[in-house]
């Protein structure tokens, strides 16, 4: 079994709890996500899956609503697409098939209070499969494949 490891960077929620967040590459550009341990599937940006779902001519499906994702963000606007590819460190993912929300009301959060917008929720999904292991001391995220 090989093990990837990915770094994780904590932010602090003005003393009300803390989000990690790991980096991801999704339509070949780095972006933010946070690691939700509690969420049952990851899920993107609906802005975002559009925006490049559009450009590169895959199609989006919108969800019945026993399907929709739930997460530690809420919202009633959600779509489906097949991302090409998404990577996790040097975990790749093909053909991945991603659920959109939209994440604006959390970004404009993250913006006010100093941190980077974040491109999705990497959820329970992924980690379970992948027996994702998080080490706090090291901010580590180990996968493994």
């Amino acid at each position: 079994m090989r093990t990837i490891r990915v770094p994780l960077k904590l932010i602090n929620l003005q003393d009300d709890g803390f989000h990690l967040l790991v980096e991801i590459v999704v339509f070949g550009e780095s972006h933010w996500a946070v690691l939700d341990t509690g969420a049952s599937r990851s899920v993107f940006d609906k802005t975002l899956l559009e925006q490049n779902i559009a450009a590169e001519g895959i199609e989006t499906i919108n969800p019945e609503e026993d399907t929709v994702a739930t997460t530690l963000f809420s919202t009633s606007s959600t779509a489906v697409a097949t991302l090409p590819k998404l990577k996790i460190g040097k975990l790749k993912l093909k053909k991945y098939q991603a659920v959109g929300l939209d994440l604006q009301s959390v970004n404009e959060a993250y913006e006010h209070l100093g941190h980077p917008i974040v491109a999705g929720i990497i959820g329970g999904d992924i980690l379970i499969k992948y027996k994702a292991k998080i080490d706090y001391k090291k901010l580590v995220l180990k996968l493994y494949k």
